[in-house]
């Protein structure tokens, strides 16, 4: 882990992985969507938008966290919470790599799929 508690490991699958994960909650999604439509910090305001339980957003934050799409800084007794821009930026680059968009037609992505899925004649 590094020092914003960001799992380090060797394979950037994994970390994709974790990303993906740690969106795989529509309370996650709905928390970043929040962030950057405010588009910097909040501290606590999250409960109210959400109307879920503090503990349940906390829960959900630190899994963003951990995933680093967000940050968290202590701000006296709160922790104030923004999107981590490297860190979606990252995620970003990371689908793109996985899911490249090129000027081919959209097609059957391995050969004989079209058979197998029924599609050919």
């Amino acid at each position: 882990m590094n020092e914003h508690g960001i799992i380090q490991t060797e394979s950037g699958d994994e970390r994709l992985a974790l990303m993906c994960k740690a969106l795989g909650h529509p309370a996650r999604v709905a928390i970043l969507r929040h962030l950057q439509e405010i588009d910097g910090c909040v501290c606590g305001r999250i409960v109210e938008v959400l109307s879920l339980a503090q503990s349940t957003v906390s829960e959900h934050l630190r899994k963003l966290k951990l995933a680093g799409l967000v940050r968290g800084e202590v701000d006296g007794p709160s922790t104030c919470y923004c999107i981590d821009r490297e860190g979606l930026a990252l995620f970003r680059k990371m689908v793109s790599e996985l899911c490249p968009a090129s000027g081919k037609a959209a097609g059957p992505a391995c050969p004989g799929e079209a058979k197998t899925r029924g599609d050919a004649p």
